[in-house]
């Protein structure tokens, strides 16, 4: 772990002058963070998967990449969408730092800690878009995770008064991912899949209330758990 100390606080010292530095905005700017946030996401997405499998080694190479995009990301100009300018700062600053925190802890084995810093640091950047009304799919993945998990409350326990309700939020929100989704991505096999199977499944949830069919419902949800998870994974 320590010979990791001088690198990071040069890390952490390069995002302070970056951030210290804002340059004037173009009218593309917000164009330029997406895809340079993207571009650093697609590293988080995957480094969380194998967190979540245990797989520290190719954990810890795909937070260097994270790190190394995600100082693309610092180096751009605030768009000018983001007119919080205290806000952009301390939320860039804040992620930056916990990049840093991050390659720590799990250096320390504290895999779990590791795993809710990236969570944070997935929600934090979806609140700076929510708040200057600039959202992308992530953010609505991210409505349609937390749209999962009350559906998911049902497996257990089915609380059938309200199931119906449950799988009608979720699936607006699928929905409306599917019509927010950029035509690339929309039009995608992957995508369609994911999006066309969850609504699929979700189409049989009304058999399942009918005639108290826990089981029918198990199955359901467990498929629905799965486009979930692989929606996150892709696109969230």
């Amino acid at each position: 772990m320590c010979c990791r100390l001088p690198y990071l606080k040069h890390f952490a010292a390069a995002t302070l002058l970056a951030l210290a530095c804002i340059a004037p905005v173009r009218a593309d700017d917000l164009d330029d963070f997406n895809r340079a946030v993207e571009a650093a996401m697609s590293h988080h997405r995957v480094a969380a998967g194998y967190l979540r499998t245990g797989n520290i080694d190719l954990a810890a190479l795909e937070l260097e990449g994270l790190r190394e995009a995600w100082g693309k990301v610092t180096s751009l100009p605030k768009p000018a969408a983001f007119r919080d300018t205290e806000r952009y700062t301390s939320t860039m600053l804040d992620i930056s730092t916990r990049l840093v925190g991050v390659v720590l802890v799990l250096d320390l084995g504290a895999v779990d800690v590791a795993r809710k810093s990236l969570d944070t640091i997935r929600a934090s950047l979806s609140a700076l878009r929510r708040a200057s009304g600039v959202t992308v799919l992530a953010d609505c993945v991210i409505d349609s995770n937390t749209a999962m998990d009350t559906l998911f409350a049902h497996d257990a326990r089915p609380d059938w008064g309200i199931v119906s309700g449950s799988a009608d939020a979720y699936r607006a929100v699928l929905q409306r991912c599917d019509g927010m989704a950029p035509p690339a991505i929309r039009n995608h096999a992957e995508f369609r899949r994911l999006i066309d199977g969850a609504l699929a499944s979700l189409a049989q949830v009304p058999k399942a209330i009918e005639t108290r069919d826990g089981e029918l419902l198990h199955r359901l949800l467990i498929e629905l758990r799965s486009f979930d998870h692989l929606l996150a994974f892709r696109y969230g």
